[in-house]
């Protein structure tokens, strides 16, 4: 790809790295959970005026408010729309299903699921504020994912639906409920994918654990019979429109790695613990863009120069002069400031971020 007219240089950047077109530096995310700013409030403020070329926007502000926790951040019990119980014991992190709607299939017939056209996970959808984001993108020039479905869209759907125990015994010994299940889930996935399509959507977002931290829950066979329909229904509608997919899952996925490019994932947000520097690196061998999520299991604990030394090895290791690398950094409240000034002045200096007052303060990353 040559022709980057309208782009942002933020859109240009992100561009050139997915088709392997050289950017001019790394791109970076970074994303702080609200109960790191919950924490340190001020003093997390300090940390992001020490690094411009990371926070090229970042501005104390005059008056801080607490952040507004709701939802699934919030402390508490909420209901989805698909009846699956949250509970929150840990405000501004997010907390896990506790009642399954349908842990006993003598639940489906009363069990009635969400319209995918009029149902958000949490609310009614705003179809009028999704199609008015897509466009004020396009009028910027800036590049970024639409996430389509919400964080575990369909096989941690599955458990949050029947429980973890009964899925596993669903898919070895599936009973009629199971496939009809499956199939409302792949016409939600279907019909939300269209509508965002039909919207403009230019990068199409997913977002799903689809491992444990050593291997998959469950067989590649398995994966392909129940998982990987719901990815031809996502990422194949774009992968048949040219629209670029982004896909965040945690745990170890290197054997998945092959099926999700040819779904038509075009870059994914792995974990770099359960997968390995190299194993990420000969799974993919250049045929999509990583997303590396460095290690947040080691941000907390980190010695003085293990995270810079880290930074180096990803980039040495997933980095080519022509892109084909992000990377992504989730900070969160247990994270020692110490560790954030270090993490993020050696991303500055590997990743060759500009300086802000040449680039017009430019987003790094999305």
């Amino acid at each position: 790809m040559s022709d980057y007219t309208g782009c942002s240089l933020q859109g240009e950047t992100m561009l050139r790295t997915i088709h392997f077109d050289h950017p001019a530096w790394t791109p970076v995310f970074v994303g702080f959970l609200p109960a790191c700013w919950m924490k340190y409030g001020d003093e997390l403020d300090d940390v992001l005026l020490a690094h411009p070329r990371l926070f090229p926007n970042h501005h104390r502000p005059a008056r801080r408010e607490p952040p507004v926790l709701d939802g699934l951040l919030a402390a508490g019990r909420v209901k989805d729309c698909w009846g699956c119980v949250w509970e929150n014991l840990h405000p501004g992190i997010i907390g896990q299903v506790v009642e399954h709607p349908l842990a006993d299939w003598g639940a489906w017939d009363s069990w009635t699921p969400p319209d995918p056209l009029r149902d958000n996970l949490l609310g009614p959808r705003d179809w009028d504020r999704t199609a008015r984001e897509i466009r004020e993108k396009k009028v910027r020039g800036d590049f970024s994912m639409d996430f389509i479905l919400p964080h575990g869209f369909h096989f941690l759907l599955m458990c949050d639906l029947r429980g973890f125990e009964n899925v596993m015994i669903d898919m070895i010994e599936p009973p009629p409920e199971f496939d009809r299940l499956i199939d409302v889930m792949l016409r939600f996935d279907s019909a939300v994918a269209d509508k965002f399509i039909e919207l403009g959507t230019e990068f199409m977002g997913l977002a799903e654990d689809l491992g444990h931290q050593t291997g998959l829950p469950i067989s590649l066979e398995l994966w392909r019979k129940y998982v990987k329909p719901a990815y031809e229904v996502t990422a194949g509608k774009a992968r048949d429109r040219g629209i670029p997919v982004f896909l965040h899952s945690d745990g170890h996925i290197l054997p998945i790695i092959p099926e999700l490019i040819e779904t038509g994932v075009t870059v994914i947000n792995p974990q770099l613990r359960p997968n390995g520097l190299q194993g990420l690196k000969d799974a993919v061998e250049g045929r999509m863009t990583i997303c590396l999520d460095l290690d947040r299991q080691l941000y907390p604990f980190a010695k003085p120069g293990e995270l810079a030394e880290l930074v180096r090895q990803a980039h040495d290791t997933l980095g080519m002069p022509e892109g084909g690398l992000i990377f992504n950094l989730e900070i969160s409240e247990d994270i020692p400031l110490a560790n954030m000034h270090e993490l993020f002045g050696a991303i500055e200096t590997v990743c060759n971020l500009p300086d802000p007052e040449t680039t017009g303060h430019a987003s790094v990353g999305a």
